[in-house]
């Protein structure tokens, strides 16, 4: 009768790192329970008997251990692959099975105390403190010095990691680290450069073996993602012997005693330092897979023997082969498909491929091991040999993506925070000016932000009347502008001097890429101005055509008539759909930084310039009837009723309060357009209502452009569109070009 047959194991996780383990435990006829809080976790399908029950829930799992006792006899607990050591080391204790302290597990899943325990015996670890709130971060940070890294005291798989390198970075990183800790409590430590391995060891009867020792491949600063592991490390032996030696003096410090560890050792050139240390076995498939297939040796059954009270098999292994492990990184979005993995499987030295994420799932920007999607295995006679069977591998994978879908905005707004200086944007809540960091330079109003706030403002005011008995209809929100048919009337607002207005969070050329790729994916606009140095419409011209699509330029009103006529030729032959002046600009305060002059024009003037071209000529800053009326007797096509975002005057009413009137007087005779403090569609609504026939956005589109590029502005595009198509569907309104005033009220 085999040994095993009798005898019962407790394995504490079912998930896919666990799989193995309960594999091999039933291999060797083991009576497996499995305690895992889902259900359906693959793991606790292959349990002969599975308990749904937390693995974090320390007093739950002992419980429920308990009670099993009772029925049957218990012959050892175990975990892999997961911060379960607390749960293992509390039901060794309570049913006198082999195992460790419960303070010697404590120690190797809190980072806090597992420094101060190495630090204690003189393990080499890097400076840290723990930390609280934010002030205590600012303190420890200024203790240790910059560069530091910053995580949770108690969480695995680089959850919460993050790097920081200058002071500004701190509130963000310090919140990221926050929403990753489950008792509050974070670390911060110095940071080290240098090679990083990973490191597997079987204790028993004080003897201390040193099983499989990997490189781990890190990338993504600031955030800490392992792509993958290379098995074995190809590191010197020297430097191999000096981190195998360094990591028994850690579980000696540590307390364990008897079991498994792991641990992540960082070699720097200043000397090898204890990353972290855990009493578990390795995840990130390297003890269940890629040391099995390098060496031809199941650790799991030795580390289940010595959780059963036994002396392990002796360590022989029987081949060596270079075994790596692959991360699977996708875009961010909805994951709709994934094709090629049968035939991936198929390519010689390909050993499994495990995909992690279901159907559906949303995938976010990867900040952690568990944001990947999925994992290759590969084995070669030599790493290049490994590496490329993976990458052909990973060339026949096909991952489909609904970008849009499951964008966080949230992570957008801090993506921008961290990008952004304080005196350029605070990425406010409600962008609203009522607390904006900037003036000019920047992105708020001048002066107190009066006209900044009353853009926004003034469209409050106004409140949307719905109308519920109607026939069914599907709004068509499309417009044609210039005889172009666009899908939505939203469009974006010129934005220029991403050096001198936001001190360089996005370049000029990042800006107009993410614009110009966002408004041809959504069939929209992007409008671009000339900037105020001289020479920048050329930058300007170059990233334009790069990435050309529907595009719209307006020029400063320069003093120089000969050089606003250039730039309109030049934009003539490019193909724009229109060219036009932001007559407003007259004194702006970006032009006399650059020793640049604007001035006012008469009627005859604007004829002038607007007959130098065949294209459609707007004139935008358009805040009074009287400069609408002679907008039309000058020639222009269209106007943007605007106060230029509240960055030419403190006292300049917000845009809804004159749009009306302006409506009123020249609708039909010129193509009127707003642009001033529009934040959601419904906004956008009372605009159109209000007598606009397209949009103009600003500040919105340009924080998605610097916290997530163009599929943020995609993410932002297809929000108002989808509130706008939401309101007309309570209002009853089919087209744009029937909506009124008749659907808002001002109270």
């Amino acid at each position: 009768m085999n040994q095993y047959q009798n005898k019962t194991i407790i394995v504490i996780g079912g998930g896919i790192l666990q799989v193995p383990l309960i594999q091999t435990a039933k291999s060797m006829q083991l009576f497996t329970i499995v305690f895992d809080m889902d259900p359906s976790a693959p793991g606790m399908q292959l349990a002969d008997h599975p308990v749904v029950m937390s693995t974090k829930d320390v007093e739950g799992c002992v419980r429920e251990a308990v009670k099993l006792s009772y029925l049957r006899k218990i012959d050892g607990v175990i975990t892999a692959g997961t911060d379960a050591s607390k749960s293992v080391a509390a039901i060794a204790n309570a049913l006198n099975l082999p195992g460790i302290r419960y303070s010697s597990a404590e120690a190797a899943t809190n980072k806090v105390l597992m420094r101060t325990t190495l630090a204690k015996h003189h393990v080499p670890v890097p400076k840290f403190k723990s930390i609280w709130n934010l002030q205590e971060t600012y303190k420890a940070i200024d203790e240790i010095g910059l560069p530091v890294v910053l995580k949770p005291a108690e969480n695995m798989g680089a959850r919460g990691v993050i790097k920081i390198s200058k002071r500004d970075e701190i509130p963000s990183a310090y919140h990221h680290s926050k929403r990753f800790s489950p008792t509050g409590e974070l670390i911060v430590e110095e940071y080290l450069e240098g090679h990083e391995l990973s490191i597997d060891a079987l204790v028993w009867n004080n003897h201390y073996q040193i099983t499989g020792i990997a490189d781990r491949i890190i990338i993504g600063e600031p955030y800490f993602l392992e792509i993958g592991h290379n098995m074995p490390s190809s590191m010197p032996k020297e430097i191999l012997d000096m981190a195998s030696k360094i990591m028994i003096d850690a579980i000696k410090a540590i307390g364990i005693t008897l079991g498994a560890a792991k641990g992540d050792i960082k070699v720097t050139k200043n000397g090898i330092y204890v990353g972290e240390i855990a009493a578990r076995l390795s995840g990130g498939f390297m003890s269940s897979h890629t040391y099995p297939l390098s060496s031809g040796v199941n650790l799991y059954k030795r580390a289940l023997q010595i959780a059963l009270g036994e002396e392990p098999e002796p360590i022989k292994e029987d081949f060596q082969y270079v075994c790596i492990e692959r991360g699977i990184l996708s875009r961010q979005g909805k994951l709709i498909a994934i094709d090629g993995i049968e035939e991936a499987k198929k390519i010689p030295g390909v050993c499994d491929i495990i995909i992690t994420k279901k159907i559906g799932s949303i995938l976010n920007y990867p900040t952690s091991n568990i944001d990947k999607i999925g994992h290759i295995i590969a084995r070669g006679k030599t790493l290049e040999e490994a590496i490329a069977t993976a990458e052909k591998a990973r060339s026949l994978i096909q991952i489909q993506i609904d970008e849009l879908e499951g964008i966080d905005w949230k992570q957008i707004e801090d993506n921008a925070r961290k990008k952004f200086s304080k005196d350029v944007c605070w990425v406010c809540k409600v962008c609203d000016g009522t607390n904006c960091a900037s003036n000019v330079p920047g992105m708020g109003g001048v002066g107190n932000q009066n006209s900044f706030i009353d853009n926004i403002r003034s469209l409050q005011e106004y409140k949307i009347i719905p109308r519920y008995i109607h026939p069914q209809i599907q709004p068509d929100i499309r417009i044609e502008l210039f005889g172009k048919v666009l899908n939505t009337p939203i469009m974006i607002a010129p934005m220029t001097g991403a050096s001198t207005n936001l001190k360089d969070a996005i370049t000029e050329e990042e800006m107009i890429e993410f614009f110009l790729k966002a408004t041809n994916s959504e069939n929209s606009i992007t409008w671009v101005g000339d900037g105020a140095s001289i020479d920048k419409y050329k930058l300007i011209f170059s990233s334009v055509k790069k990435f050309f699509g529907n595009c719209i330029a307006i020029f400063k009103p320069r003093e120089d008539t000969e050089e606003i006529i250039k730039r309109i030729q030049i934009a003539e032959e490019m193909g724009f759909v229109a060219v036009g002046m932001d007559i407003d600009a007259i004194q702006f305060k970006t032009l006399a930084l650059r020793n640049q002059r604007g001035r006012a024009r008469s009627i005859q003037e604007l004829k002038e310039i607007i007959s130098s071209t065949k294209l459609p000529f707007i004139l935008k800053g358009i805040i009074s009837v009287q400069d609408a009326i002679a907008a039309v007797e000058a020639g222009a096509k269209a106007i943007v009723v605007s106060n230029h975002g509240g960055r030419i005057l403190d006292a300049i009413p917000g845009v809804a309060r004159v749009l009306p009137e302006i409506s009123k007087e020249v609708m039909g005779k010129v193509t009127i357009l707003a642009d001033g403090g529009i934040r959601s569609g419904n906004d956008v609504f009372k605009m159109l209502c209000l007598g606009a026939e397209g949009v103009l956005v600003g500040r919105p589109f340009l924080i998605a452009a610097v916290g997530g590029g163009d599929l943020a502005i995609r993410h932002l595009f297809k929000q108002y569109n989808e509130e706008l198509i939401k309101i007309m569907k309570l209002c009853g309104v089919e087209k744009i070009s029937h909506l009124n005033m008749d659907y808002i009220r001002r109270f």
